[in-house]
């Protein structure tokens, strides 16, 4: 029997109609009840958290992260949900970054707490990043939806763990913080957790900074246009800013030979290998908080050689990348290694560690593929399945002829439908 050759058109279609029908019966099955949510139904407001290298709404002239050219966030407010935007720090850790996260909804001044801040040296309370809070309203009897993209389901995830548990400000474990999110529990704060393309177990990808800086320069080239002030690293918890009239890549060459590299207080250490499996021995599944995780994939299997390669419709400047990726063994600072598992990647993150966490020292997070009407538990993964494009395209970036706007519309709908269709 002849093989048909590879269509990676026909792997995207197949998955959508899939994936939608799986949301038509759901559709279906709150259509029948007579309203437009179940009874039972939260309306909580989603909280869009974006990745490595990610900026806020008044950056990269009107570039969004989430949507390119398009508003995702604009898109689900007209369809009845509510919807915030976070902006964080780009290349801060998650730990900086959950911090930033908490009091941008909540509002007030950022604390990344005495202890954290004397350990890595950087400024505790920096004076401009104060903020108005987009849902000020936020506690256990007001709680959100944070959907993460990237290392943003890495920082959602560390905000629950810091809104969890009670932080200390000394070594011995005797003197609470001060701050209003770290010296406090703050219990059902938080009613799901969405990941999407997210390293949860890190990611294999060599040198993630310098690796995505050409990424990132496709959008920069507004430079000429809009001039310097259009992006930020937003380091100054590291006393570090952009000079007056300094050209960007100074600006990026800069922070790249800052110090903050050589510690754990920072991106990189969270999105390794080892980085994720300290995260993960203490970030674990809260029991009373719902979580779902979507994957990306767009390499495919090289039969002759047993790696991966990049799908046809992958961008150009993501194939080295993503080819380096499919066929790399790393390894854990324990000696043990990855395997032909982690080949599969979408350019960014390997497509297995995208599904949940599972290289904490205390074991995996309880997991399990999701299907349409099945009765949700907290404190599990639900897998929401794979899809077939490269790491940016659920964001709306490079977006083609085979996935495009209303492919990311329909995810995003269909799955914020799911989240209010939640009990409360």
């Amino acid at each position: 029997m002849n093989k048909l050759p590879f269509n990676p058109s026909n792997c995207i279609n197949l998955y959508m109609i899939g994936f939608h029908f799986r949301n038509l019966i759901l559709a279906l099955i709150i259509v029948s009840q007579g309203m437009v949510f179940p009874k039972d139904a939260n309306r909580y407001p989603i909280i869009l958290v974006h990745g490595f290298m990610g900026w806020g709404t008044d950056e990269m002239a009107g570039y969004r992260y989430w949507g390119g050219k398009h508003d995702i966030e604009e898109y689900l407010k007209n369809k009845g949900y509510e919807v915030y935007t976070a902006s964080i720090g780009p290349v801060s850790s998650n730990w900086d970054r959950a911090a930033e996260l908490y009091y941008q909804i909540k509002g007030g001044q950022v604390d990344y707490g005495k202890l954290h801040s004397e350990k890595f040296g950087i400024i505790q309370k920096p004076e401009k990043k104060h903020f108005p809070g987009l849902y000020p309203e936020w506690d256990s009897e007001n709680p959100v939806h944070l959907i993460g993209h990237s290392m943003g389901g890495q920082t959602a995830r560390m905000l629950l763990y810091q809104l969890t548990n009670i932080i200390h400000s000394d070594s011995l474990g005797l003197v609470t913080e001060e701050s209003s999110l770290l010296g406090n529990s703050h219990i059902a704060w938080v009613h799901s957790i969405t990941s999407i393309s997210t390293p949860h177990d890190g990611t294999t990808l060599s040198n993630i900074v310098t690796s995505t800086a050409p990424f990132l320069q496709d959008f920069i080239a507004l430079a000429s246009v809009v001039g310097n002030n259009f992006y930020s690293f937003d380091l100054e918890q590291w006393s570090f800013g952009k000079d007056d009239e300094e050209p960007w890549m100074s600006y990026f060459r800069r922070m790249r030979e800052h110090p903050a590299w050589q510690t754990k207080n920072i991106c990189s250490w969270d999105a390794s290998i080892d980085g994720a499996r300290e995260l993960n021995t203490f970030m674990t599944a809260e029991k009373n908080v719902y979580y779902f995780s979507f994957a990306t994939s767009s390499t495919v299997l090289d039969s002759a050689t047993g790696f991966h390669v990049p799908q046809n419709n992958m961008p150009f400047i993501l194939r080295p990348y993503a080819r380096n990726m499919g066929k790399k063994i790393d390894y854990w600072d324990d000696g043990s290694s990855t395997d032909s598992t982690w080949f599969e990647n979408d350019g960014i993150v390997n497509t297995v560690s995208m599904r949940s966490p599972t290289t904490g020292l205390l074991g995996p997070d309880p997991a399990a593929d999701y299907f349409a009407n099945q009765d949700l538990q907290p404190g599990m993964w639900y897998f929401m399945g794979t899809i077939p494009v490269d790491h940016r395209k659920p964001v709306a970036h490079f977006l083609s002829d085979i996935y495009t706007i209303e492919n990311v519309y329909s995810l995003f709908e269909d799955h914020c439908r799911l989240l209010y269709s939640l009990p409360e």
